[in-house]
Order: structure tokens, then sequence, then C-alpha cells
């Protein structure tokens, strides 16, 4: 079985680093929709109208959303970089992606690492906001408090919360009336609510990781490819440069095959000095340039 050649291994690469970046503008995409939605969805709006300014839940849910809204723009571009990078065989544009995945696998991290060790912050903190919102409405059963109470248990569809005694004041039973008596504990409700969230950016978490860890290694192999120099001779074989002090590498060109007749162009003083690779053809004769 024949092994895998320099020039088909920079294909196959050039081609996964494409589907890849594709891929990770996806996934930049469902991060971008995951924070409008933590920050402007109607669960989280509502909980956030009940809650005061120096609520610890305020901070978190402002960072939540910086930091996927800059996770998103980090993705997004390092997948247009690398898809760029790859086509022009640019690798300034290959590094920038591969900085770009860098940030985005890091910040992921630390983002993993918060959440092995605060795993019941978020709701904690939505669930004391539930809690003092539904002790402002018992102590005042008309006004804004009230409003905020069915305006969460409507978006949650559920209705109070249940008594470690098994029994409610008049003040607590007339928060649930009519058809709102029948539904579900709104602290029960909550937690299914912030779980599904959850797992959702799970999800997204552990897909970021993978997919920025793949990406990383297919940039920094082609960008070392393209700094290596290597081009495509007459037959389509892939082949690398060898450089000489003081000679500038001639440009790479890995995917393009030119149609044009050669003519002859004499190596230059300098080139003859130096001893150019580029400057002299295959026999030590005068370079074979390309028609403009």
């Amino acid at each position: 079985m024949a092994t895998m050649g320099p020039w088909s291994r920079v294909r196959v690469a050039k081609c996964q680093m494409l589907v890849t970046s594709f891929f990770v503008l996806l996934l930049g995409l469902s991060v971008a929709t995951l924070a409008a939605l933590t920050y402007f969805g109607a669960h989280f709006a509502v909980i956030g109208h009940a809650s005061s300014d120096r609520t610890p839940y305020e901070a978190m849910h402002r960072w939540a959303f910086y930091t996927t809204s800059s996770l998103a723009g980090l993705l997004a571009l390092g997948a247009v970089l690398g898809a760029v990078a790859t086509v022009r065989e640019a690798g300034g544009l290959m590094a920038g992606g591969f900085l770009c995945f860098a940030l985005v696998f890091g910040a992921l991290v630390q983002v993993v690492f918060w959440g092995f060790h605060n795993p019941t912050q978020v709701e904690d903190a939505v669930l004391d906001i539930y809690d003092l919102a539904y002790e402002r409405a018992v102590r005042n059963l008309s006004g804004t408090p009230r409003q905020q109470l069915v305006a969460i248990q409507d978006t949650f569809l559920c209705c109070g919360k249940s008594s470690p005694f098994g029994l409610l004041g008049d003040a607590e039973a007339s928060l649930c009336q009519g058809q709102q008596a029948a539904g579900q504990d709104c602290l029960r409700e909550i937690r299914s609510f912030l779980t599904m969230h959850r797992n959702v950016a799970c999800a997204l978490t552990g897909t970021g990781l993978a997919i920025t860890v793949y990406a990383m290694l297919l940039s920094s192999f082609l960008w070392f490819a393209i700094r290596s120099g290597g081009s495509l001779d007459r037959k389509g074989k892939y082949t690398l440069s060898r450089r000489v002090p003081g000679c500038q590498a001639p440009e790479p060109s890995f995917f393009r095959h030119s149609q044009r007749s050669p003519t002859l162009q004499p190596p230059t003083e300098a080139d003859v000095v130096h001893g150019c690779p580029g400057a002299r053809g295959p026999l030590g004769g005068p370079q074979l340039l390309q028609d403009d």
C-alpha cells in the first residue's frame, strides 16, 4: 500500500482546515445565539427585573454575556482567518487564526475550571432572587413586588413554592389562585430550566475545546508548510526549497498549476555571487520564469 507523500498530506490538511473553519463558524454562531438568549431571553430577563444591581446574579449575568459574546467573536474571526489563509497560503493570516483558536481554548479551560469549582453558584443566585421576590410579594400583595412575582410565575409556568410544613398561610395561598394553583413549584421549575441551560452550555464548551485543539494543530501544520517555502513542480510533486542565508525564499505555491509557457531569464549578478537556488534552473542554468 502506497504511503501518503508530503503533497498529499498538505492537500488533505488544507481540505480539513476549510471544513474545520466551517464548523468553527457554526460553533461561533451557536455561542452567539446562547449569549443572546442568556441576556435577552424572557426567563433571564424577568429574573433580572426582579433583582437589584447589587446582587451577585447581575454581576454573573453581565459576565456571562460578555464572555460568550467575546468567544463567539473570536471563533468567527478565527474561522474566517483560517479559511482565507488556507486559500491564499498566507502565513500571517494563518498565525492570526491560530492565535484566535488559542485564546478561545484558554478561555474555555477557565470556564470549565470555574464551573467545576462553582457548580451551583448560578442556580443559587437565581433561586435567591425568587425567594426575595416571593417574600416581598407576601408582605405586599399589591404593587410592584406582586407584579414581579406574577411575571416570574407566568414565564416559568409555575406557582409559588412548597412549604416545608405542608401548609400555606392566607397570604401565600392568595398568590396562586385559579389555573395558577395547578402549576408546579417554581423552585423546581427554575432548577429544571437552569439544568437544561447548563447542559447546552456544557455541550458547546466541550465541542469548542475539541474543535479548537484540532484547529490549532491544522493551522500550525499549514503555517510551518507555508514558511518552509514548498512548491509544486511541473509533474505535480510537492518539493521543499532549500534556503541559503542571505537569499529570500520563493513565495509558496502549494496548490497552483500554471498553464503559461516559461521564458528564459538570465540570473542577476547578485544571484550568481550569493548562489541563491531560486535564481538558477535545475541544471544550474538560467531561471525559468512565467510570462506576465
